[in-house]
């Protein structure tokens, strides 16, 4: 029995001249006979010009050969026009540090932006499904992305030249194969999508499986959330048009009022401390977007605990170049030339003073720090000692229990396979010039002084950990 493909008519126009990206496989199979067939059919005719454009990636042989000659051939039977193009995408992958998914996916978007601008096409249609947005979002997931990478794969991606369609975002791969299996269509398998070593085909074969047996429905709230981030998403860049011109200022302010041109801008953080932290966090990413600098989650919480608690004069140094300064009223941000040692570290200076006894909350570093005095070790007759909550620097010792000597942070560090922004962001504690407390590592006691740390609830401080914040 003849079966339909539910496909998003509405992302299409009458006139529209659409090319359908064809691999081979049964997803681009599938939505090219769709299109044609509807476009077709008495009283519901799409009114397309439809083409097929086939990319041959260089890859996989003899058999991405047979797959260009399928595609071809199948072109040639619904008599549309057939556009194809080779590629080395391992070399391209190799010249720009990019894994093969990554450039074959530049390559492909960039050739389909190319037949475009070549005036013989208005726009292409691409064949991914509902089960590739739940790939796509758990992929994301997995990387820490926010809300605007949880949107997934959008219905529509515009670029200059035109726009990519995906009108199949709706269907699911079983719902493809029933339907090219009523009309007797064959398609090609492409060999490399069964193999692990690609990052897509483990969560495909290996991690959605063992999810779905906790939910079967998994693909499809996965899905759903990926519509939810892309309209929440939308409402935000709305938002930040409204609120980001109030808040953001360029240069610095000088005497007698107006402002100095600078290579910097400024947040009033007495107006954002008013803000909800959502919106909070959005505005300083958005900031710090303007500088040519993309901020994770630690490094956004650490700007933010720098404009609502920091003092005037503190510095926060990041990734990208991006330096931070706390004046009475503004943070300042500014991004360092590309050459320069600051712009290549990763390094985050941030530093809290707590009173010996005493207790802090750091958000940014997810954890509550109490230190007791259990011995008047402080001195009874000197003035109230503190200690200093701050990030790891070069030359940093600790002498960790049971060992012979002190070591160097950085060396703990490297053995405890600590990299990115959470090692630029771990936590010690400072007192009398002595490092008596370092995040994760059990340190010989300090006489008279006791430390106790305990994780701060996210519920309660609107902050999570650095491990929870960074997934590298």
């Amino acid at each position: 029995m003849r079966t339909t493909l539910p496909l998003d008519t509405a992302l299409l126009r009458p006139g529209l001249r659409l090319a359908v990206g064809l691999s081979g496989g049964a997803d681009s199979v599938a939505l090219l006979r769709a299109l044609v067939d509807q476009n077709r059919e008495p009283g519901r005719e799409l009114g397309l010009v439809l083409h097929a454009a086939h990319l041959h990636h260089g890859l996989r042989g003899e058999e991405a050969d047979v797959d260009l000659a399928f595609s071809q051939a199948l072109a040639a039977q619904l008599n549309i026009p057939f556009h194809h193009m080779q590629v080395d995408t391992a070399a391209e992958a190799h010249t720009h540090s990019e894994s093969i998914e990554e450039a074959a996916r530049r390559l492909r978007y960039a050739w389909f932006r190319q037949l475009i601008s070549e005036g013989e096409i208005d726009a292409v249609a691409t064949a991914h499904t509902l089960d590739d947005q739940a790939e796509t979002v758990l992929a994301k997931f997995l990387r820490g992305a926010w809300t605007e990478g949880l949107s997934g794969i959008h219905p529509v991606l515009k670029f200059p030249e035109g726009q990519i369609l995906r009108p199949l975002l709706a269907t699911t791969r079983a719902e493809i194969e029933a339907y090219l299996r009523s009309i007797g269509q064959p398609w090609r398998e492409d060999s490399s999508n069964r193999h692990l070593t690609f990052t897509r085909n483990r969560i495909r074969h290996e991690l959605l499986p063992l999810l779905e047996s906790w939910n079967p429905r998994l693909r499809e709230h996965l899905a759903h959330m990926a519509e939810l981030a892309h309209d929440e998403e939308a409402w935000w860049q709305a938002e930040l048009a409204c609120v980001a011109p109030q808040l953001i200022l360029p240069g610095r302010p000088v005497r007698g009022g107006g402002r100095a041109k600078a290579e910097s801008l400024a947040i009033d953080i007495v107006r954002l401390a008013e803000l909800a932290p959502a919106l909070q966090r959005r505005l300083l990413r958005h900031a710090a977007q303007q500088t040519g600098s993309a901020l994770d989650f630690a490094a956004t919480e650490s700007l933010r605990t720098l404009a609502l608690t920091g003092r005037a004069g503190q510095k926060l140094e990041l990734a990208q170049g991006l330096r931070a300064e706390r004046s009475h009223r503004e943070l300042h941000l500014s991004a360092q030339s590309a050459g320069s040692t600051i712009a290549n570290s990763t390094k985050v200076a941030l530093e809290f003073t707590v009173g010996v006894p005493g207790e802090l909350e750091a958000p940014v570093f997810g954890i509550r720090l109490r230190i007791d005095v259990t011995t008047d070790s402080t001195g009874s007759n000197s003035s109230p000692k503190l200690a200093l909550l701050r990030t790891w620097k070069p030359g940093d010792r600790v002498r960790a229990k049971h060992s012979s000597a002190p070591r160097k942070v950085k060396e703990i560090l490297e053995r405890m396979k600590v990299t990115g922004s959470s090692r630029a962001a771990w936590p010690v504690l400072e007192f009398d010039r002595r490092v008596i407390w370092m995040k994760g590592v059990d340190l010989e006691p300090e006489p008279g002084i006791e430390v106790i740390v305990t994780p701060l609830a996210p519920v309660s401080t609107n902050a999570a950990s650095i491990e929870d914040a960074i997934p590298k």
